[in-house]
């Protein structure tokens, strides 16, 4: 599914649109459908209790309101081996499904210590 960027990604201010495909039921791939630049995501909510209020200035450019059908996912930096890899669970990517519009937001790290820019994936990975 293809999302306009209503706040440019961090560091990826000429990517204006983006598609979004699944790959599993935990990871997502976010490509620019024109320079083929891509991240992979995953789903918080499969790893960790993962919980923020989304912050009002976004709620407006996302247009969200209370019937708004919301997706949130994190950006992870992949490396080998898979359980070197990490999380950056302080800036979301919000997608509006209604709308088809998607903002990457920075959560004010006072407020969400628990939350890293560079969270490995090995402390949520099943160890059995």
């Amino acid at each position: 599914m293809r999302y306009k960027l209503s706040v440019p990604l961090l560091g990826f201010e000429e990517i204006k649109e983006m598609e979004l495909e699944k790959i599993d039921d935990i990871f997502m791939q976010l490509k620019d459908v024109n320079s083929g630049i891509s991240f992979t995501l995953v789903d918080p909510f499969a790893l960790r209790e993962y919980d923020f209020e989304i912050p009002e200035n976004f709620q407006k450019i996302l247009k969200i309101n209370k019937d708004s059908k919301l997706l949130v996912y994190n950006v992870m930096i992949l490396q080998n081996p898979i359980k070197n890899s990490t999380i950056n669970f302080l800036a979301p990517i919000i997608f509006n499904q209604n709308e088809k519009i998607m903002a990457q937001t920075v959560l004010d790290n006072t407020k969400y210590k628990d939350y890293s820019i560079v969270d490995k994936i090995s402390n949520y990975l099943s160890q059995t």
